[in-house]
């Protein structure tokens, strides 16, 4: 589900755009993030207003809004002092061409305790101009994740709290 022509078709802009972000997400974080990855990649999906509303109760990047391609920039940094590597299982997606809704299956290895976690994130994603405009992810199983990183992990704050 999800990769069929007539799904791509459906989903239009917004999934295309979401497939090049994920990629360059992966190799990114891959990479070992700030300082050893460049973020052209990502940042070229993101729209200069793009804003990330991250829920509460997750061990890597705490909660909160991040906001601008700073922002993500910052984000993704924590994000991938946290899991040394990102894996996309399964995605389906549904939407048009400005808002997708992707289920994704990922697998992620904590670079702390090197413990692999299997787990679901359904996202809502607004694009606007062929780029990332917002970005609102659910995680199916947070303790998991914390498990997996050895603790509840470091707790970043955002330079916006709200959600």
């Amino acid at each position: 589900m999800g990769s069929s022509a007539e799904d791509r078709q459906a989903s239009g802009d917004a999934w295309a755009v979401m497939e090049k972000f994920y990629a360059a997400e992966a190799a990114y974080v891959a990479a070992g993030g700030h300082g050893k990855a460049s973020y052209e990649q990502a940042a070229a999906c993101l729209d200069p207003e793009v804003v990330l509303h991250q829920a509460p109760g997750l061990p890597f990047t705490g909660s909160g809004t991040w906001r601008g391609r700073d922002g993500m920039e910052r984000f993704l940094a924590l994000f991938s002092e946290v899991w040394e590597s990102m894996e996309f299982l399964e995605q389906q997606h549904w939407g048009d061409a400005d808002t997708v809704v992707v289920r994704n299956r990922v697998r992620f290895r904590a670079r702390a305790t090197g413990r692999e976690v299997e787990t679901l994130i359904l996202q809502l994603i607004s694009v606007r101009d062929g780029r990332m405009l917002e970005c609102r992810p659910f995680y199916w199983d947070p303790a998991a994740i914390a498990e997996a990183c050895g603790s509840a992990g470091p707790q970043w704050e955002s330079e916006d709290p709200a959600v």
